[in-house]
């Protein structure tokens, strides 16, 4: 049986093998995609890691899986919608596609075409998501909105049309901080890419609640357990790299204490 608190120095398929089916709430990670940085060696099969996730998820959990692509003689590899279409095949509905762009991207010259900004932030969910806890934000309105939709009864008669709102959810379009400005954890920088805080927090608060379970299949620095923790989420995760579970003991301790396992 899994232990929480654990970061677990295995492959995830391994870490699998110690779950029971429809244990976790929700997983939330980016693995090391394309070969874009080295991960001491390891690369993912994602059809076998998209199977076992489906089998572990809990119905109504979810899968937040941030991928890009990479570029390869002038030609993107889409390796983010095979991605996609392994989740599909496994089982889960792809819920929402979501854009996890930076607000202050590596400078580079990308030649022919535009900075590469952005990645997709994908939501695999098994079933229908059983939580959704939305980010809004305060509009002001003072008439009704009006449905541009037919309906079986005609035009602009749903029940929300004779409401004026007072906020709304925010777009699928999130923006985020990356490099130094995304953590004040400088010791995370010795992993060659971590998420930023803010990103996981949002996604968390979103498809979770209290007491759920958060895993990381590539737990890398720790910021899925950092946030996870901070919020009252039980986690643990998988982290094929014995020096980058070190990086993440280290980092996790000042919040943590020593009670990370590994």
């Amino acid at each position: 049986m899994v232990k929480f608190e654990t970061i677990y120095t295995e492959n995830c398929l391994d870490t699998f093998r110690r779950l029971p089916d429809d244990f976790i709430d929700m997983t939330i990670t980016s693995p090391p995609y394309d070969d874009l940085r080295e991960y001491n060696g390891y690369h993912f099969p994602v059809k076998a890691i998209a199977e076992g996730l489906f089998a572990k998820t809990k119905p109504g959990g979810v899968v937040l899986w941030v991928v890009g692509d990479r570029t390869v003689n002038g030609d993107e590899t889409l390796s983010s919608f095979k991605h996609a279409f392994a989740f599909k095949e496994a089982g889960f509905r792809v819920h929402d596609t979501m854009i996890y762009a930076k607000n202050n991207p590596i400078p580079s010259d990308c030649g022919k075409r535009y900075r590469q900004c952005f990645e997709y932030m994908f939501c695999f969910a098994k079933g229908a998501p059983k939580t959704f806890n939305p980010i809004t934000q305060a509009i002001k309105q003072e008439k009704a909105f009006k449905s541009f939709r037919i309906t079986k009864v005609g035009r602009n008669d749903l029940a929300h049309d004779h409401i004026a709102p007072k906020e709304r959810k925010v777009n699928n379009i999130f923006f985020y901080n990356v490099g130094t400005s995304s953590s004040r954890d400088k010791i995370a920088f010795q992993h060659p890419a971590i998420f930023p805080e803010q990103l996981v927090e949002d996604q968390i608060r979103t498809w979770t609640n209290e007491g759920d379970v958060v895993y990381d299949c590539f737990m890398g620095s720790g910021t899925t357990a950092k946030i996870a923790s901070l919020l009252d989420r039980q986690w643990f995760g998988s982290e094929i790299s014995a020096e980058y579970v070190k990086l993440a003991r280290q980092r996790l301790s000042a919040y943590l204490g020593e009670q990370v396992a590994a």
